[in-house]
């Protein structure tokens, strides 16, 4: 398995992307073959040969996508079918970037999966999807100035309005901000910045405060082999009333128990590993 993550080195590419990442799953390479993605509040966008086949589940439902595609936010968890070989390079973007982006009403795009012309969207002088991908790995460097490139003058022409700019505000305290207390601290009513919230991202401020902790929670537990986990433990560190409240919260995430994913580790922390940016 080859993979890496950079961060952008364009000041105004880092305010919408948090990241650019590559993977890569080579014939020899062995695992599950069914990895999930978890809830994620922010879009990725993925770059992939045009005859690479892609396909997403969930609760029922299949998604099946050839060559380049948008993942947008998701409240449900995502399986995808990783058994054949495959190359993908996937741009991270902020949460809440894409109303910035003047994209469809965002609460219409959850949890879908749509395919999307790159060279429509950037330009031709970004090069096909092929010719990206091939050398994404060896050349990883070039290909991130590359993108930066792109990006600088897409991103030109990105809205930014009061609403974006209070959830702006908003994000780097949510994590550890009673959410009751968000809009004292920022000196708005509640209401004003439950509602700006929700316009920018689609999403509740709850919702995306508990795809948070779960993601921190999840590279916790990516930390830790089957014998050191103590699930009372796990409750009490992530705040959770007790550990019956935390089984539900992953059942209704992840769509497994503790016992269950403990014993399945099927995410794609577990497959492919928490590859850290570079």
């Amino acid at each position: 398995m080859k993979n890496w993550k950079l961060a952008p080195k364009s000041e105004s590419v880092a305010k919408y992307v948090e990241c650019y990442w590559f993977l890569e799953k080579e014939p020899d390479d062995h695992g599950n073959l069914y990895p999930k993605l978890n809830p994620d509040p922010a879009a990725h966008l993925i770059i992939a040969s045009d005859n690479e086949v892609h396909q997403y589940d969930h609760s029922g439902t299949r998604q099946v996508v050839q060559g380049c595609h948008w993942i947008f936010p998701h409240l449900k968890t995502l399986t995808m079918d990783h058994s054949d070989p495959f190359k993908i390079i996937g741009i991270k973007f902020r949460v809440g970037a894409l109303y910035s982006l003047n994209l469809p009403d965002l609460i219409s795009i959850l949890d879908k999966v749509e395919p999307v012309a790159i060279m429509r969207m950037f330009g031709s002088d970004l090069g096909s999807a092929e010719q990206l991908v091939d050398s994404a790995f060896e050349q990883r460097d070039s290909l991130c100035a590359t993108l930066d490139d792109a990006l600088s003058v897409y991103l030109s022409k990105a809205l930014e309005d009061k609403h974006s700019e209070l959830v702006r505000n908003i994000l780097p305290i949510l994590s550890d901000t009673p959410i009751a207390e968000i809009g004292e601290k920022l000196h708005r009513s509640q209401r004003t910045i439950e509602r700006a919230f929700t316009r920018v991202t689609g999403l509740t401020m709850k919702q995306v405060h508990c795809m948070v902790r779960l993601e921190d929670m999840l590279n916790y537990l990516y930390e830790l082999n089957d014998a050191e986990l103590n699930w009372a433990d796990i409750a009490r560190k992530y705040e959770f009333s007790d550990q019956p409240h935390l089984i539900r919260h992953l059942k209704n995430s992840i769509g497994n128990t503790p016992a269950a994913y403990a014993q399945q580790r099927d995410l794609t922390i577990d497959v492919y590993g928490n590859f850290e940016l570079n």
